[in-house]
């Protein structure tokens, strides 16, 4: 059995560890041990066992020049994963439905993950034909309106990131011209939604929009989708209003004040 004074060891160093990841969370830029010894009150060599540790489970990230560490694709995922078991679809839920029957068209919920995106709900249009998405399967974050609507609100480092994995087209319509890419960004940036003519999939089109969390950084995304050929000009422009003001009230039921500012991507 153990020892009193090894449980209180172990719970001491168990503390130390989350300390450590919640200093991370907290900084908007990526810190060293110094840094994080300072705040926490412990030492140079503690701090540094504990990043080493969280490193090897990819909890955490450093970069090679400067030295200094970020919350890694782990720590993303277990948040990502967290806020999906808590609420999000709940929250998203009756908005979708009634977006759904507005449009007769299906409705989707996107989250982030890590440096790509997943359906994690949707809420199908009773037409006869109609578009449904395979809910749990990771999509890249350039391809397609919902993927837009998020990457257009992320860092720009992040942006580099996925830039960087190289724009490898799904369909004859994906955008993977970096530069024609950026522009579309600043555009879904700019209007607050992003729209797309088979981009992800051949003969769908979509409308999306943002979702932001509490703190304003984007989570993840919400779109109206169906058969291209009811996408024409004249409905796309009737649905950004309906989508946008979906998006916009799941973020505030989220707890960030979307009325008050626009949120825009942190720099890293």
């Amino acid at each position: 059995m153990a020892s009193e004074k090894t449980i209180s060891t172990g719970t001491e160093a168990a503390e130390r560890v989350a300390d450590v990841l919640l200093a991370l969370s907290r900084s908007e830029v990526s810190i060293g041990v110094s840094a994080i010894s300072r705040e926490l009150s412990l030492s140079k060599a503690v701090v540094h066992r504990i990043l080493q540790s969280l490193a090897s489970r990819d909890l955490v990230r450093i970069d090679a020049e400067t030295r200094e560490y970020s919350l890694g694709p782990s720590a993303t995922a277990l948040g990502a994963r967290a806020l999906h078991q808590l609420d999000l679809r709940t929250v998203a839920r009756e908005e979708l439905i009634t977006l759904r029957n507005e449009t007769q068209e299906t409705t989707t919920l996107s989250l982030l993950v890590v440096d790509k995106r997943t359906y994690v709900d949707q809420y199908v249009s009773a037409q006869e034909i109609k578009m449904t998405v395979e809910l749990g399967r990771m999509y890249p974050l350039y391809a397609g309106a919902s993927s837009r609507a998020i990457l257009a609100f992320l860092p720009e480092a992040d942006v580099a990131r996925v830039f960087e994995t190289g724009l490898e087209p799904l369909t004859g319509e994906t955008i993977h011209d970096r530069d024609i890419l950026a522009e579309r960004l600043a555009e879904v940036h700019r209007d607050g939604y992003a729209t797309s003519q088979g981009e992800r999939q051949s003969g769908a089109g979509s409308v999306a929009a943002p979702v932001f969390g509490s703190d304003g950084r984007v989570i993840g995304s919400i779109s109206v989708c169906g058969p291209l050929a009811r996408f024409d000009p004249v409905t796309v422009k009737r649905y950004i209003p309906l989508v946008t003001a979906a998006a916009a009230r799941i973020s505030a039921l989220l707890g960030w004040d979307v009325v008050l500012e626009r949120p825009r991507p942190r720099a890293s």
